[in-house]
């Protein structure tokens, strides 16, 4: 492994591995070149397989549980209303570029998501990532680089704003002009600035799975034949593929090993499961009075309609559901005695996944303790993660909706989940090819590129060296 003195990551969030490696790898000849040179496969994602938490996860080889980051928003204490963005600031565990940059490692950082705002510089070159609220912060270090992008490539865009829409030929173009921009960037840092690591997230991968499944997906429920749209996630994939290989082209492939990854993979849709509306049906929820149209949680909590002395357990919307249990002690209203909490949460999780669709079949939906999934259950975990349907149904939380299940997004539209295998494809000249090996997991990305570079590999990663 001695050959190695530069890693490359290149990582494509929500990138999914069937239309990569099967359905469209033909046309995808920079990737598949890169498969027959290296190992490639699944790369199982954390549980929840949300892009917040997922890339700390990987870069720091912490599940989400020792994080204390349990997806975008958080609770930041027992109240009811206290919730927080996972911000770079949520999270104490060392990360990839930092661990190198302590060591003296040269580092390009571009676009990862969980560095927003940037509290502690790399040693080299760092652009955060969508969670930046505008390119009017200060989202470049040093400050001076963002004058430097600005020059080379106009108005940068950290992600595609309002990305949940109808009008799609907009969509398209904004993922297609943000994606060329990020491209440019890493082209011109990875040409002009020393590095050591090299690691950018491009978004839009996501960003196309969200606004154009339908139009592809025949099994989807709003699938739309011979839409003009039928082939816009294959030709921006082909795009992608077309981009990776300029960057591979700029790049010494004798002294660098080469991974492109991503967080999680993606599939249909099927409808949403309101959350909160089947609670208050299974009588672990009530209401002080009826709502009598869809209205979100936050305005539920704002207007006090939650009757606490009678509420045992509330739900939250996103891509996969959490469950909060109404706890005496815990709570400022709690109603659950201490000791009957472990009943109470296995009779829930016993009705959840009997929960079956629209059509009474059954979805498959799990419903997990957070002690059984992580090291840790740092901060304030939910008492349960919920995947409904195999993550083919996502989570509503507003309350008022005339069925508890939907199929408009209460959040804007969307077409696709999230996926629990994302990929991942490893090459260098110094590392046999393996072919299709599908048993890493995304904590596996950190430890494999310490033990690449030479480094030692600390004892709690819960990953292990691919190489």
């Amino acid at each position: 492994m001695s050959s190695i003195q530069r890693v490359a990551i290149i990582g494509l969030d929500c990138f999914e591995p069937s239309l990569v490696f099967g359905r469209w790898k033909a046309d995808l000849p920079n990737l598949t070149r890169l498969c027959q040179e290296g190992t490639f496969g699944h790369l199982t994602s954390c549980i929840p397989p949300i892009t917040v938490p997922a890339w700390s996860c990987m870069a720091s080889s912490k599940d989400p549980g020792t994080l204390g980051i349990y997806g975008f928003r958080n609770r930041k204490d027992h109240t009811y209303d206290g919730l927080s963005i996972a911000f770079s600031t949520a999270v104490k565990e060392p990360r990839l570029w930092e661990m190198l940059s302590d060591r003296g490692k040269r580092c390009i950082v571009v676009g990862v998501p969980g560095t927003f705002p940037i509290t502690r510089p790399v040693n080299g070159k760092m652009v955060t990532c969508f969670l930046t609220p505008s390119i009017n912060d200060e989202y470049t270090h040093p400050p001076e680089l963002k004058q430097q992008i600005a020059e080379l490539v106009g108005e940068y865009m950290v992600d595609v704003k309002g990305f949940r829409t109808d009008n799609k030929q907009w969509l398209l173009d904004q993922i297609y002009d943000m994606t060329n921009k990020r491209f440019a960037l890493v082209k011109h840092l990875i040409t002009s600035e020393p590095w050591d690591l090299f690691w950018m997230v491009e978004m839009g991968t996501d960003r196309i799975h969200h606004g154009f499944w339908q139009y592809m997906d025949k099994d989807h429920h709003r699938y739309e034949p011979n839409s003009p749209f039928a082939d816009a996630i294959h030709d921006y994939y082909v795009h992608i593929d077309k981009l990776v290989g300029e960057l591979l082209g700029l790049i010494d492939r004798k002294s660098t090993a080469v991974m492109v990854v991503s967080d999680h993979g993606a599939k249909r849709m099927d409808g949403g499961i309101c959350f909160n509306d089947w609670l208050i049906r299974e009588g672990f929820l009530k209401l002080k009075q009826p709502v009598t149209k869809p209205t979100k949680w936050d305005e539920i909590i704002k207007k006090d309609l939650i009757d606490w002395t009678a509420t045992r357990a509330w739900g939250d919307g996103g891509y996969y559901g959490r469950c909060f249990l109404n706890v005496k002690g815990r709570e400022p209203n709690g109603i659950i005695p201490p000791n009957e909490f472990d009943k109470v949460r296995d009779d829930l999780i016993a009705r959840l996944e009997a929960l079956p669709d629209h059509k009474g079949r059954p979805i498959g939906t799990r419903a997990y303790k957070p002690e059984a999934l992580y090291q840790k259950s740092n901060r304030v975990p939910p008492d349960l993660v919920v995947i409904f349907g195999d993550l083919h149904w996502r989570s509503v939380g507003m309350v008022g909706n005339p069925s508890i299940y939907t199929f408009e997004n209460d959040t804007g539209p969307d077409d696709a989940n999230h996926a629990q295998q994302g990929m991942y494809i490893l090459a260098h000249p110094s590392l046999p090819p393996r072919g299709r090996v599908d048993t890493p997991t995304l904590y596996d990305v950190a430890p494999t590129v310490l033990k690449m570079m030479g480094q030692p590999v600390p004892p709690d990663m819960i990953g292990r060296p691919l190489a």
